[in-house]
This record gives structure tokens, sequence and C-alpha cells, in this order.
């Protein structure tokens, strides 16, 4: 409509029955749209919603070792690690230190980088190893492809179909068939 008063403005929307809503306040001249605010409320929220859903969750697994691991425990432990790097997930390893392992601080920094050389193709050091009390932490982030993969993955995994919730009502169809009884 161009550039209008305020009062016409405020006019034409009583004219038509709708709300005179700001949509670009920091413009020269503020910018206003004629429209049921209800409604626009409503959809920014659907939008809003929407949006927070296809948002990718950060998980972070913990993996905790000791100075002094078995090998077929590292091994273990490394493979479980491994796994939920291929999931997509962060994984924060924590040394735990008791007694006199706590004087030896390099055999966590061994460990540690042992770790991250042989897990180097999944995922990189997000975090470098650091002392805090009695524990020494380390997290480790999975390479860009490898969280597109997982993500892939998972939506390959769901049914096309969504199954109705605990307390939720079934979908239509099903409810006619189950009342012609």
């Amino acid at each position: 409509m161009g550039i209008v008063p305020l009062e016409r403005a405020l006019q034409l929307a009583a004219d038509v029955d709708l709300d005179l809503v700001e949509v670009a306040p920091m413009a020269r001249p503020p910018v206003c749209k004629l429209m049921d605010f209800g409604k626009f409320k409503y959809e920014s929220a659907l939008k809003a919603r929407e949006s927070r859903r296809n948002q990718q969750q950060t998980v972070i697994k913990e993996m905790k070792l000791r100075p002094k691991i078995d090998p077929h425990d590292y091994e273990t432990k490394k493979g479980h690690v491994v796994r939920f790097l291929k999931a997509g997930d962060k994984v924060k390893v924590t040394i735990m230190f008791r007694g006199r392992e706590q004087s030896r601080p390099e055999l966590g920094f061994r460990l540690l980088r042992r770790l991250s050389e042989e897990i180097s193709e999944l995922g990189f050091v997000e975090a470098s190893p650091k002392q805090d009390g009695r524990n020494m932490i380390m997290v480790l982030a999975p390479h860009r492809a490898t969280k597109v993969a997982a993500a892939a993955a998972v939506e390959a995994s769901r049914p096309a179909g969504r199954e109705p919730r605990e307390g939720e009502a079934a979908p239509a169809a099903e409810t006619a068939d189950s009342t012609a009884e």
C-alpha cells in the first residue's frame, strides 16, 4: 500500500476486521501488515516448534578409564568410544587416578594421546587433556562427515507413519473401524 499515516492504517485494519501488525520495527519507516494477529502468533509458534524438532541434539557420552588399564579392557573401552563416535555423539574420556597414581599424571596423558591417535579417522580432540582434581578429562568429537552419516542412518531407520504416543488418540481411520464392530 505504500507509506500510509498511522491513523489511516488503523482505519484500514478496522474496515477489513484485521489487526495492524508491526513486522519490521527497525526499518525506516517501520513496516506493518494487515493480518489476523492470533493466526500469526499460532503460525510463528508452529515454525519455532518445527525448527526445534529439526535441530540435532548434542549428546555427550562418557567413558571412564584407569591409568593402569589392562590391554584387553582398553580395547573394549576403545570399541565403545568408536561406536559412540560413529553414532555422531561426543565422548568425554575420564581417567580416574587413585592414591599414588595421582603423582604420575603423565600416564594419563600418554593413555589419552594413544586413544586420540587410534581414533583419529573417526573423530578429533575437541578439548585437550587436562587435570581436574583426581581425574583427567579429554573430549572427543566426531568429524562432520561421520555426524551427517549418523543422522541419515537415524532418519532411515524411522518408520514412515508415526505411532500414537501413550494417551494420544489413534488416527481417525482406525477409530472408525473399531467403532463399526
